[in-house]
């Protein structure tokens, strides 16, 4: 099961006790944050793109977009996000519970700069009903983070 990847992946660091497990659904933004009782854009949703024959995961905002421009300049190709069944293989974790945690080998991670508005955020931890608090020091050194970066748009604030 993919929760225990995840859970296996943090006990090695000794933070196993940190992993949140829900009898609700966290699988979308949404969902997470009626879970965990925080605001949408602090769920650190992981996006999964086809880069050749593998993906690169981006950890974004709850509430934040990819900017298909800043995309292409970044990483010069365009956005094509993988199908449900290409996460699971190519990721290790199924929609829902995608995370850069207990991954498989070779897939680069990068974090966008959206998340830098909060303390801390929540990832999920490999399944749909699953998340951990992490502040952005750790979020980059348990995700093994390529770099910060800034491929994402956020919503117009509201009047």
């Amino acid at each position: 099961m993919s929760i225990e990847k995840g859970r296996a992946y943090f006990r090695q660091f000794g933070m196993e006790d940190r992993v949140q497990e829900f009898t609700v659904s966290s699988a979308t933004v949404e969902l997470a944050a009626l879970a965990l009782g925080v605001e949408g854009a602090r769920i650190a949703k992981t996006l999964s793109f086809k880069k050749d024959d593998s993906c690169i995961l981006i950890l974004a905002a709850g509430d934040a977009r990819i900017d298909n421009h800043k995309f292409k300049a970044k990483f010069h190709m365009k956005a094509k996000m993988l199908t449900a069944d290409e996460v699971l293989h190519l990721v290790g974790h199924p929609v829902g519970g995608v995370c850069p945690f207990g991954i498989n080998e070779g897939i680069d991670v990068y974090l966008d700069e959206s998340l830098k508005r909060f303390t801390t955020v929540f990832p999920a931890v490999g399944s749909a009903n699953s998340a951990i608090e992490l502040d952005l020091d750790e979020l980059f050194k348990y995700s093994n983070a390529v770099e910060w970066i800034d491929v994402c748009k956020l919503p117009e604030p509201q009047e």
